[in-house]
Protein backbone atom coordinates (compact mmCIF):
# COMPACT_ATOMS: atom_id res chain seq x y z
CA UNK A 1 0.00 0.00 0.00
CA UNK A 2 1.35 3.41 -0.95
CA UNK A 3 1.59 5.69 2.06
CA UNK A 4 2.08 9.39 2.67
CA UNK A 5 3.39 10.29 6.11
CA UNK A 6 2.06 13.78 6.61
CA UNK A 7 0.54 16.46 8.83
CA UNK A 8 -2.88 17.74 7.81
CA UNK A 9 -2.10 21.46 7.94
CA UNK A 10 1.39 21.31 6.49
CA UNK A 11 1.50 23.19 3.16
CA UNK A 12 4.35 20.97 1.97
CA UNK A 13 2.32 17.83 2.62
CA UNK A 14 -0.70 19.43 0.98
CA UNK A 15 1.27 20.21 -2.17
CA UNK A 16 2.16 16.52 -2.46
CA UNK A 17 -1.41 15.44 -1.68
CA UNK A 18 -2.74 17.68 -4.46
CA UNK A 19 -0.21 16.27 -6.91
CA UNK A 20 -1.03 12.68 -5.95
CA UNK A 21 -4.76 13.33 -6.31
CA UNK A 22 -4.36 15.11 -9.64
CA UNK A 23 -2.37 12.13 -10.89
CA UNK A 24 -5.02 9.77 -9.45
CA UNK A 25 -2.54 7.93 -7.23
CA UNK A 26 -4.23 6.39 -4.20
CA UNK A 27 -2.29 6.53 -0.95
CA UNK A 28 -2.95 5.80 2.68
CA UNK A 29 -2.56 9.00 4.71
CA UNK A 30 -0.62 8.44 7.93
CA UNK A 31 -0.48 11.32 10.42
CA UNK A 32 3.12 11.73 11.58
CA UNK A 33 3.99 13.72 14.72
CA UNK A 34 7.35 14.53 13.22
CA UNK A 35 8.32 16.88 16.06
CA UNK A 36 8.58 13.86 18.35
CA UNK A 37 11.41 12.57 16.13
CA UNK A 38 10.68 8.88 16.66
CA UNK A 39 13.48 6.49 15.61
CA UNK A 40 11.10 4.77 13.17
CA UNK A 41 10.29 8.05 11.43
CA UNK A 42 13.93 9.13 11.35
CA UNK A 43 14.76 5.90 9.55
CA UNK A 44 12.35 6.96 6.82
CA UNK A 45 13.74 10.47 6.64
CA UNK A 46 16.86 11.35 8.67
CA UNK A 47 16.03 15.04 8.10
CA UNK A 48 13.05 14.53 10.41
CA UNK A 49 10.58 16.35 8.15
CA UNK A 50 7.29 15.57 6.45
CA UNK A 51 6.10 14.73 3.89
CA UNK A 52 7.55 11.29 3.32
CA UNK A 53 6.05 9.23 0.49
CA UNK A 54 6.34 5.47 0.23
CA UNK A 55 5.51 4.61 -3.35
CA UNK A 56 5.99 0.98 -4.32
CA UNK A 57 9.50 0.13 -3.09
CA UNK A 58 10.73 3.74 -3.00
CA UNK A 59 10.74 6.06 0.02
CA UNK A 60 10.94 9.74 -0.90
CA UNK A 61 11.18 13.02 0.98
CA UNK A 62 11.20 16.77 0.17
CA UNK A 63 7.94 18.01 -1.31
CA UNK A 64 9.33 19.66 -4.45
CA UNK A 65 11.45 16.65 -5.35
CA UNK A 66 8.49 14.31 -4.77
CA UNK A 67 6.14 16.40 -6.93
CA UNK A 68 8.62 16.68 -9.78
CA UNK A 69 9.29 12.93 -9.65
CA UNK A 70 5.57 12.20 -9.84
CA UNK A 71 5.09 14.61 -12.71
CA UNK A 72 7.90 13.02 -14.69
CA UNK A 73 6.99 9.38 -14.05
CA UNK A 74 3.20 9.20 -13.72
CA UNK A 75 0.79 9.78 -16.61
CA UNK A 76 -1.84 12.45 -16.18
CA UNK A 77 -2.06 16.23 -16.25
CA UNK A 78 1.36 17.81 -16.74
CA UNK A 79 2.11 20.05 -13.77
CA UNK A 80 5.55 21.27 -14.86
CA UNK A 81 5.94 22.57 -18.44
CA UNK A 82 8.35 20.78 -20.73
CA UNK A 83 9.92 23.97 -22.10
CA UNK A 84 12.79 25.57 -20.18
CA UNK A 85 11.12 28.96 -19.74
CA UNK A 86 7.92 27.37 -18.40
CA UNK A 87 9.83 25.10 -16.01
CA UNK A 88 11.79 28.07 -14.73
CA UNK A 89 8.66 30.09 -13.94
CA UNK A 90 6.95 27.20 -12.16
CA UNK A 91 10.02 26.44 -10.07
CA UNK A 92 10.54 30.13 -9.31
CA UNK A 93 6.99 30.46 -7.99
CA UNK A 94 7.16 27.19 -6.05
CA UNK A 95 10.26 28.55 -4.33
CA UNK A 96 8.51 31.89 -3.77
CA UNK A 97 5.72 30.23 -1.78
CA UNK A 98 7.71 27.45 -0.13
CA UNK A 99 10.52 29.80 0.93
CA UNK A 100 9.49 33.47 1.01
CA UNK A 101 5.76 33.11 1.71
CA UNK A 102 6.43 30.33 4.21
CA UNK A 103 9.02 32.39 6.08
CA UNK A 104 7.08 35.66 6.08
CA UNK A 105 3.52 34.37 6.53
CA UNK A 106 2.88 30.67 7.11
CA UNK A 107 5.46 30.08 9.84
CA UNK A 108 4.47 33.21 11.72
CA UNK A 109 0.70 32.74 11.59
CA UNK A 110 0.32 28.95 11.59
CA UNK A 111 3.34 28.49 13.83
CA UNK A 112 1.91 30.74 16.53
CA UNK A 113 -1.82 30.04 16.19
CA UNK A 114 -1.75 26.32 15.44
CA UNK A 115 1.54 24.54 16.01
CA UNK A 116 2.35 26.03 19.40
CA UNK A 117 -0.98 24.64 20.61
CA UNK A 118 -0.54 21.25 18.94
CA UNK A 119 3.04 20.86 20.16
CA UNK A 120 2.22 22.28 23.60
CA UNK A 121 4.82 25.03 23.30
CA UNK A 122 2.94 27.84 24.98
CA UNK A 123 0.73 30.68 23.86
CA UNK A 124 0.75 32.59 20.54
CA UNK A 125 2.95 35.65 20.28
CA UNK A 126 0.61 38.38 19.00
CA UNK A 127 3.47 40.46 17.57
CA UNK A 128 4.64 37.58 15.36
CA UNK A 129 1.07 36.87 14.21
CA UNK A 130 0.56 40.54 13.28
CA UNK A 131 3.78 40.50 11.26
CA UNK A 132 2.54 37.50 9.29
CA UNK A 133 -0.91 39.00 8.68
CA UNK A 134 0.69 42.23 7.50
CA UNK A 135 3.06 40.40 5.14
CA UNK A 136 0.28 38.40 3.48
CA UNK A 137 -1.13 41.61 1.98
CA UNK A 138 1.97 42.02 -0.18
CA UNK A 139 1.78 38.42 -1.36
CA UNK A 140 -1.91 38.65 -2.25
CA UNK A 141 -1.20 41.83 -4.21
CA UNK A 142 1.63 40.09 -6.05
CA UNK A 143 -0.61 37.14 -6.89
CA UNK A 144 -3.27 39.56 -8.10
CA UNK A 145 -0.72 41.23 -10.36
CA UNK A 146 0.29 37.86 -11.84
CA UNK A 147 -3.31 36.83 -12.38
CA UNK A 148 -4.13 40.08 -14.15
CA UNK A 149 -1.73 38.93 -16.87
CA UNK A 150 -2.30 35.15 -16.83
CA UNK A 151 -5.08 32.61 -16.38
CA UNK A 152 -3.05 30.77 -13.72
CA UNK A 153 -0.09 31.86 -11.60
CA UNK A 154 2.68 30.62 -13.89
CA UNK A 155 0.91 30.96 -17.23
CA UNK A 156 -2.20 29.93 -19.12
CA UNK A 157 -2.45 26.40 -17.66
CA UNK A 158 -2.60 25.13 -14.10
CA UNK A 159 0.79 24.01 -12.77
CA UNK A 160 2.55 22.94 -9.61
CA UNK A 161 2.98 26.64 -8.81
CA UNK A 162 -0.78 26.89 -8.28
CA UNK A 163 -0.69 23.87 -5.97
CA UNK A 164 2.18 25.36 -3.96
CA UNK A 165 0.31 28.64 -3.47
CA UNK A 166 -3.02 26.95 -2.74
CA UNK A 167 -1.38 24.62 -0.22
CA UNK A 168 -0.18 27.57 1.87
CA UNK A 169 -3.34 29.64 1.51
CA UNK A 170 -5.62 26.72 2.33
CA UNK A 171 -3.82 26.22 5.65
CA UNK A 172 -4.34 29.88 6.50
CA UNK A 173 -7.94 29.73 5.29
CA UNK A 174 -8.55 26.86 7.74
CA UNK A 175 -8.11 29.39 10.55
CA UNK A 176 -9.75 32.23 8.56
CA UNK A 177 -6.63 34.32 8.06
CA UNK A 178 -6.93 35.22 4.37
CA UNK A 179 -8.66 38.41 3.27
CA UNK A 180 -10.22 37.09 0.07
CA UNK A 181 -11.80 40.47 -0.64
CA UNK A 182 -8.41 42.08 -1.14
CA UNK A 183 -8.15 40.76 -4.71
CA UNK A 184 -11.03 39.56 -6.85
CA UNK A 185 -8.56 37.84 -9.18
CA UNK A 186 -7.02 35.84 -6.33
CA UNK A 187 -10.43 34.97 -4.92
CA UNK A 188 -11.61 33.70 -8.32
CA UNK A 189 -8.38 31.73 -8.77
CA UNK A 190 -8.75 30.07 -5.37
CA UNK A 191 -12.41 29.24 -5.98
CA UNK A 192 -11.39 27.60 -9.26
CA UNK A 193 -8.63 25.48 -7.78
CA UNK A 194 -10.61 24.74 -4.61
CA UNK A 195 -13.40 23.19 -6.70
CA UNK A 196 -11.11 20.61 -8.32
CA UNK A 197 -11.63 16.97 -7.27
CA UNK A 198 -7.99 16.88 -6.09
CA UNK A 199 -8.88 19.40 -3.38
CA UNK A 200 -11.65 17.37 -1.75
CA UNK A 201 -9.56 15.50 0.80
CA UNK A 202 -7.98 18.76 1.97
CA UNK A 203 -11.41 20.28 2.58
CA UNK A 204 -12.30 17.28 4.75
CA UNK A 205 -9.34 17.78 7.10
CA UNK A 206 -10.14 18.31 10.76
CA UNK A 207 -7.54 19.11 13.40
CA UNK A 208 -8.66 17.84 16.85
CA UNK A 209 -9.53 20.77 19.10
CA UNK A 210 -9.27 23.25 16.24
CA UNK A 211 -12.28 23.17 13.89
CA UNK A 212 -12.00 24.89 10.48
CA UNK A 213 -13.44 28.31 9.78
CA UNK A 214 -17.06 28.30 8.49
CA UNK A 215 -16.11 29.15 4.89
CA UNK A 216 -13.20 26.72 4.69
CA UNK A 217 -15.04 23.92 2.85
CA UNK A 218 -17.50 26.17 1.01
CA UNK A 219 -16.73 26.28 -2.71
CA UNK A 220 -18.48 29.64 -3.14
CA UNK A 221 -16.92 31.13 0.03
Amino acid sequence: MNRLYHVALSPFCRKVRLTLAEKKIEVELVEERYWEQSPEFLRRNPAGKVPVLRLDARVMSESQAICEYLDETVPGPTLIPRDAEGRYEVRRLCAWFDDKFNEEVTRKVMGERVWKKVMKKGYPDSKTVKEGLSAIKFHLDYMGWLLDQRRWLAGDVMTLADFAAAAHLSCLDYISDVDWNRSEAVKDWYAKIKSRPAFRSLLADQLPGLPPSPQYAELDF
